[in-house]
């Protein structure tokens, strides 16, 4: 669940050799710190196996940026290599802002706007992932416009019920995403695309959800796309050489989880491959994948200051001690949204005290602002103690509101003992700024 840089000595939390205290002192609460070692390491790993296993047929390692992206955080990525891919016009400016050369670009979407499709044909995406039949004729236009063949994927739905929450899923037949293979209406995107000499389809792409753990839905998801590659090249004559299967690869919240890593999926993965090419014929495609949350999600922790305490009688004569923080839901919506589950420790001080049944919350005016719902914390836990939760690098930041007018929190990325700030902290200011006076 902690980064690798992360040490807990005698209930003192430690990033980079830095104190929680430290950095509470220097940066306030509520604030994301991320470990930027880690975050290299594990996106380099991700490449490395992905070349390992599939050699010259190793397609692209797309960073997902709707997990977090700042420009810091798309240098890193121009730094290792990987790729990147954005779903909206605000990501794509933020990746180019940082650096990440065009053709390392994806751009996804189930509702690209005609100004978002045009900028990222004009900057030379190498890819964009059509998702209606209105996005071709968008994009073909756009291609048309700026002389140029755009390379152009299509996002197929395999039809596969993934072991994740409803609101993560997004490859069964009743969901806003892609084209459905069974029904046809993939086939018949497919016609579309081929009518127009501006566009370049590349290959197909699938995403299975999220929080996925083991590889079996990615081996299913594998054999349905290359069957589709299959029908392509015996109507075409020639085969689609990439094949993009998406991310969704899980990570640990709490207790007993494991945090999917590549070694865990990629051979599985390959061998699938391997396995579909013998079964339809089909040469080595160019695969890709796009881990987001499986890279930045373990990186992070964010850091609370405890503000007030309270004991609540249950109906059955128990107690719940409720542990109110700086922050809540609008620096962390996934409890809300879909009941996501995390842990958290006192951050500065050990405790001796018995531990009591707890519940996180935070300072929003919302009976659903809970951070954690159950768990046992310290008894003598007390305002000014800090509290951190892990895994919190990815959905944490990049889904942060501004609800009852909470400024977002900072992002601090913490390296070999040095701590900078990659995103600031806003403040009142910011919050009025938008404001039109009469």
């Amino acid at each position: 669940m902690w980064s690798k840089n992360v040490s807990l000595t005698d209930g003192t939390l430690s990033l980079a050799g830095i104190p929680a205290a430290q950095l509470a002192t220097e940066f306030g609460t509520p604030t994301f710190f991320i470990d930027e070692d880690a975050y290299r390491s594990r996106a380099l790993a991700w490449d490395n196996e992905l070349k390992n296993q599939f050699g010259p047929q190793a397609g692209t390692i797309f960073y997902a940026a709707k997990s977090f992206i700042c420009t810091a955080v798309a240098q890193w990525i121009a730094d290792i290599g990987i790729g990147i891919d954005v779903c909206t016009g605000g990501e794509l400016a933020v990746a180019l802002a940082g650096g990440v050369n065009p053709s390392k670009i994806e751009v996804h979407g189930n509702n690209k706007s005609v100004a978002e499709i045009d900028r990222a044909v004009s900057v030379g995406v190498k890819s964009i992932v059509i998702d209606s039949l209105f996005e071709i004729e968008r994009v073909a236009a756009a291609a048309k416009k700026h002389g140029v063949r755009q390379g152009v994927m299509l996002r197929l739905t395999p039809g596969i019920e993934a072991h994740t929450h409803e609101k993560i899923s997004t490859a069964h037949e009743d969901v806003k995403f892609g084209f459905s293979i069974a029904s046809g209406a993939a086939w018949s995107a497919l016609e579309a695309v081929t009518q127009h000499p501006e566009l370049d389809l590349r290959g197909v792409h699938c995403h299975i959800g999220s929080q996925i753990f083991g590889s079996e839905a990615h081996e299913i998801a594998t054999d349905r796309l290359m069957g589709f590659m299959a029908k392509y090249r015996d109507s075409y004559g020639a085969q689609l050489p990439e094949l993009d299967l998406g991310g969704g690869f899980g990570i640990a919240y709490i207790d007993g989880e494991e945090t999917v890593e590549p070694s865990d999926v990629l051979p599985a993965i390959h061998a699938a491959v391997l396995a579909a090419c013998k079964k339809y014929s089909l040469a080595m495609p160019i695969v890709s994948l796009e881990p987001g949350r499986n890279i930045v999600g373990p990186t992070m922790f964010t850091l609370y200051e405890v503000g007030t305490v309270k004991d609540v009688v249950l109906e059955n004569k128990s107690i719940r001690k409720y542990v109110s923080v700086d922050g809540g839901m609008s620096d962390n919506a996934r409890p809300s949204l879909y009941d996501a589950e995390y842990t958290a420790i006192i951050a500065q001080r050990s405790s001796q005290a018995p531990s009591v049944l707890s519940r996180l919350v935070g300072k929003h005016c919302e009976t659903g602002d809970i951070i954690i719902r159950d768990i046992q914390l310290p008894s003598d836990i007390a305002p000014g103690d800090l509290v951190a939760t892990p895994a919190t690098g990815a959905y944490g930041r990049s889904m942060a509101s501004n609800y009852n007018h909470v400024p977002k929190p900072p992002v601090i990325a913490v390296r070999d003992g040095k701590a900078r700030v990659i995103v600031r902290r806003e403040n009142e200011a910011d919050l009025l700024a938008l404001d039109v006076k009469e």
